[in-house]
């Protein structure tokens, strides 16, 4: 069966925030602890994630992800970028390079921020990831399962997210061109960032995520990259039928 589970639904202080003693981040539930987001899909004996965040070695040993075909990068922010050094771990496994994909901006970044890993200098220490980048402008296929780049926009910046079958994942973002739009329509599940209640510059609050979600018509929707003014149980008791909020750790059919 394919399935998607969350490694991570919070922003990128994470829930609860450091220095923070609001209703959410002094949460009980578990439901309300966030790390940063990221998800992570199977299908067909295939494994990919999606965004390797600052929290990427805690969320793959949280869901026992044993095994890594690829990554695909939504863009080159810190929080979905981070935790790149611990796809050492997979060279060590399958001894050969991780293909990593995403716009050509944001590998060229990545390649920048992180240039000890492709400067072609010997290994010191504990050595460094083996990775291979890969700019797309269209769909790729890993073994069985499609992955379709969905150019969106960020603030100014443009990022992907991802269709995999009826299924879309659209983190950070504050516009849908229209052409991108069209490619979101009819999907059995809609995965969409919903950053807060305040407007933002390069995020969908809540209310805009649940308009755009109203113009798409998903059979279902999950919101995720919650910041800490998102309380759980308080939020999902006053979405609309067929939308919910995700949580670390849940893992859904696509």
């Amino acid at each position: 069966m394919e399935r998607l589970t969350f490694l991570g639904t919070g922003t990128s202080t994470g829930v609860p925030m450091i220095g923070c003693s609001c209703k959410v981040c002094l949460s009980p539930s578990a439901k309300d602890k966030r790390l940063r987001s990221s998800v992570w899909i199977e299908a067909g004996g295939v494994s990919v994630v999606i965004d390797t965040s600052t929290d990427f070695r805690t969320q793959a040993l949280t869901a026992g992800i044993a095994r890594l075909d690829a990554v695909f990068f939504t863009h080159h922010h810190a929080d979905h970028i981070h935790g790149i050094d611990d796809l050492r771990s997979f060279n060590f496994i399958h001894r050969r390079a991780v293909p990593c994909y995403g716009t050509p901006d944001a590998l060229e970044r990545i390649k920048g921020m992180f240039c000890y890993i492709f400067d072609g200098k010997p290994d010191t220490g504990g050595g460094k990831p083996m990775l291979e980048l890969i700019p797309i402008t269209a769909a790729v296929m890993i073994g069985s399962l499609t992955l379709e780049p969905i150019p969106v926009l960020h603030g100014d910046l443009g990022v992907y997210g991802y269709r995999v079958n009826g299924t879309a994942y659209v983190t950070d973002c504050s516009r849908i061109p229209d052409s991108s739009l069209r490619r979101l329509m009819g999907l059995d599940c809609l995965i969409l960032g919903a950053l807060g209640l305040k407007r933002h510059p390069t995020h969908f609050t809540l209310e805009q995520a649940l308009d755009v979600i109203a113009t798409l018509a998903p059979k279902r929707a999950y919101l995720t990259h919650l910041n800490h003014n998102i309380g759980h149980d308080e939020v999902s008791a006053n979405l609309p039928p067929g939308v919910f909020l995700a949580y670390d750790g849940l893992s859904i059919g696509i």
